[in-house]
């Protein structure tokens, strides 16, 4: 019964998780809450397409005076803009044919979708999307007095761009679309704002520059030492793949990224992350698993205010042990110095978790969860 009442809830259940992504957001939520979790949407940027830009028509007239005898496609829905841009300045079929003639790599299966679907053929494309393989190979082939097209991402790629100039290639880049700063900052900052006061359980990155993006705005507002010390302890920042988390493993913040670097398998691995973090206790007969926003009651999920679930673990922070009320007051957000706000908290922590016995008074001392006698004596450890 236990089994199936936590299957039902969803691993994710009672924990939150932030979304920063621009594109296929939707997507992502969508996985996420599917398994239980709330999410906080927050895109941390916006993609601006260059159809009208300078910079593209120029490498598009570039190429097409004189075409590449290679072409490295990096995302999909850049390559398809591209394509698109130049069919509406009347270069379109003169792009095609020269992409036709050229040698043509594709990141990953979805690029090489996008490439097959302009009715081109790809020469070779990474199992996964990996720059870095691709580099390697085009290396490992000579690019030598060899003129490359390289359709950016979104940032540029200065360490790929110099190691093919290095290698003796002619580089040319096209700027598809850009990354910008979102035009409404509010749902950034409130995610930023929930990160710092932890009542994030996790934050998802699907690419380098939403990381950057976050980083940028948290030191805008003077509050990226606060970020970085709750990512570094108990946000956990979870990125699609290796490239994605640079910016923030250059802050010393490690993260957690999948062997697939997928939207699925990102949302498989916080399933499997975040409830191997959250706290699991025999309480007063019942077994309890305290999460971001909710507690298992022997596998029932109950919701619970963010100021009980401060005094919730406070309380598991030493189970058994009498927790005094002024340091139960310390542990309110905002609560200031009278301690009836604790008596007020934990009369709704204890009607949220519906078994007020988990909780027990010590008259004149203060509150204890009822930690069985029985419990694993390695608990202890955490007094």
């Amino acid at each position: 019964m236990q089994e199936h009442q936590e299957q039902e809830n969803g691993p994710l259940a009672g924990f939150t998780v932030g979304v920063t992504a621009a594109r296929r957001a939707d997507e992502l939520s969508a996985l996420l809450q599917r398994r239980g979790a709330a999410v906080l949407h927050a895109p941390a940027l916006r993609i601006v397409q260059l159809a009208d830009d300078a910079e593209l028509l120029e490498a598009t007239k570039r190429l097409v005076g004189d075409a590449p005898d290679v072409v490295v496609a990096t995302t999909a829905i850049g390559f398809r803009g591209w394509l698109e841009a130049a069919d509406g300045w009347g270069y379109g079929e003169e792009l095609l044919a020269c992409l036709r003639r050229a040698q043509v790599l594709a990141r990953g299966p979805k690029v090489k979708g996008a490439v097959r679907a302009a009715g081109l053929t790809e020469e070779w494309s990474p199992a996964m999307d990996s720059m870095a393989e691709v580099l390697d190979r085009l290396l490992e082939q000579g690019v030598s007095g060899r003129r490359v097209a390289l359709q950016l991402h979104g940032e540029p790629l200065p360490g790929f761009v110099e190691a093919l100039r290095d290698a003796g290639a002619e580089v040319v880049v096209v700027p598809v679309y850009r990354w910008m700063p979102p035009e409404d900052l509010g749902p950034l900052d409130r995610l930023l704002d929930a990160a710092v006061a932890r009542t994030l359980d996790a934050v998802t990155f699907t690419s380098a520059p939403a990381a950057a993006s976050l980083l940028a705005r948290a030191e805008r507002r003077g509050l990226l030492a606060e970020l970085l010390d709750a990512l570094r302890h108990d946000v956990l920042p979870a990125c699609v793949g290796p490239v994605t988390a640079v910016p923030l493993q250059s802050h010393a913040v490690d993260t957690v990224q999948p062997a697939r670097f997928r939207l699925g398998p990102l949302v498989q691995l916080l399933c499997q992350e975040l409830p191997a973090r959250s706290r699991t206790l025999p309480v007063a007969g019942r077994r309890i698993e305290i999460r971001g926003h909710a507690v298992l009651v022997d596998g029932e999920l109950r919701p619970v205010p963010p100021a009980g679930m401060s005094l919730l673990q406070a309380l598991a922070h030493r189970p058994g042990w009498v927790v005094s009320r002024a340091e139960l007051l310390r542990a309110l957000p905002g609560a200031g110095r009278d301690e009836h706000a604790v008596e007020t908290a934990m009369a709704r922590l204890r009607a949220a978790l519906g078994a007020p016995k988990l909780i027990q008074t010590v008259v004149k001392r203060g509150y204890r969860l009822a930690l069985d006698p029985t419990a694993d004596s390695g608990l202890e450890g955490d007094a």
